[in-house]
């Protein structure tokens, strides 16, 4: 999977795995790096699609809440999956 990511993808899924991102609670979701609006809002939404990032809780619709690697997006970065 590491090889089919592009270095956007990757960079992305480093700063969610690093505890630096929100996610906002859409159907379209929009990450947040460090407080500020990700530059490429489709890159994250085709993360979520590729099932790599979530939402790590339930949130009212727009609210931001943290953003957490799937097991898919650990095992992509080369990591062990996330512990549940």
């Amino acid at each position: 999977m590491t090889a089919e990511l592009n270095h956007r993808e990757r960079a992305t899924l480093r700063a969610v795995a690093e505890g630096h991102a929100e996610i906002s609670c859409s159907c379209e979701p929009d990450l947040f790096v460090d407080g500020l609006s990700c530059c490429d809002q489709g890159t994250v939404r085709d993360l979520v699609r590729k099932g790599l990032i979530e939402p790590a809780e339930d949130g009212a619709c727009g609210e931001r809440v943290p953003a957490v690697l799937t097991e898919a997006g650990a095992r992509a970065l080369g990591g062990k999956p996330v512990a549940a």
